[in-house]
């Protein structure tokens, strides 16, 4: 049996550049977004995709986070927006 204590945890050494996929329906209001979340932040936003359909847009988030609480917050934050449909 496997149980939680047995998987190692990735060895991330802080500070460092981490990445996230943002998929929504409107590039303005994720734009946005991320300049919320990332005030303070060294970070950089390019397109990614566009659905077969032009109905959602995934843009890729590449943040100097300096710690596991910061880059998890993020990504918290991200995924409990309105605007976001899914974040990888």
């Amino acid at each position: 049996m496997i149980s939680e204590h047995n998987i190692d945890k990735p060895d991330i050494e802080y500070p460092c550049e981490w990445d996230y996929k943002i998929i929504g329906e409107n590039v303005d209001e994720l734009l946005i977004l991320i300049e919320e979340v990332t005030i303070g932040l060294v970070y950089r936003v390019t397109p990614s995709n566009i659905s077969s359909k032009g109905k959602y847009y995934s843009l890729n988030l590449t943040v100097e986070v300096p710690n596991e609480l910061i880059r998890n917050l993020i990504y918290e934050k991200l995924q409990s927006s309105v605007h976001v449909r899914f974040v990888l």
